[in-house]
């Protein structure tokens, strides 16, 4: 295994990946970096032809993408009534405690929630659907679209399993950027990645 300045690849990613959530957890100007990120979500969304879009309940510092998404649905809906548009659902995963990928389940403000097997909320008794485009979380993220995540494995193994493989979105803060991350063999790349200053992958 090749080394790094901060020793193997795995070590490197086990220091970037503290470090992130640190100063994730620690930001002192959350609010507006979210307003921002929200604002390159909604923008971005706008030619998008997707119904079923799966995201994920925020934890340890994450940027919640779900008001923006709320608001997404929100403006299906009033273009289901001129008939011009399918009716909007959004999901959130649940882990597979077998084979540890994730399945989507409807979601929607007010549902009702119950913690999974790491303390997620997740939907309870509501129904398995199947995104065209999945909204992923991203401790860090470097050249290429490859994600940092937590180091559990859960979207590469599901990506690998979906057919079609849905379009994948990264979602992180501009600081989240690691000009030195490298992909494992396992790793899958993201279709895009959106940050609070706009863009970051595609870069055009």
């Amino acid at each position: 295994m090749n080394k790094t300045a901060g020793g193997t690849p795995g070590e490197q990613k086990a220091q970037w990946r503290k470090a992130l959530v640190d100063k994730r957890r620690r930001l002192g100007d959350r609010l507006w970096r979210n307003d921002q990120l929200q604002r390159v979500m909604r923008v971005w969304l706008v030619n998008r032809p997707d119904s079923v879009i799966g995201a994920y309940w925020p934890i340890k510092g994450e940027f919640d993408p779900l008001p923006a998404l709320f608001r997404w649905q929100e403006a299906g809906l009033e273009e289901d009534a001129q008939g011009q548009q399918r009716h909007r659902r959004i999901a959130l995963p649940v882990v597979n405690k077998i084979d540890k990928t994730l399945t989507f389940y409807t979601w929607y403000p007010g549902c009702p929630m119950e913690e999974d097997a790491y303390g997620i909320p997740k939907p309870k008794d509501t129904e398995i659907v199947h995104p065209t485009l999945i909204f992923v979380p991203c401790v860090g993220y470097g050249p290429g679209g490859y994600r940092l995540g937590y180091g559990g494995g859960f979207y590469d193994r599901t990506l690998a399993t979906l057919r079609p493989r849905p379009f994948t979105v990264g979602l992180g803060y501009d600081f989240a950027f690691l000009p030195m991350l490298r992909p494992e063999p396992h790793d899958v790349p993201l279709d895009a990645v959106l940050c609070d200053t706009g863009v970051a992958w595609p870069v055009n």
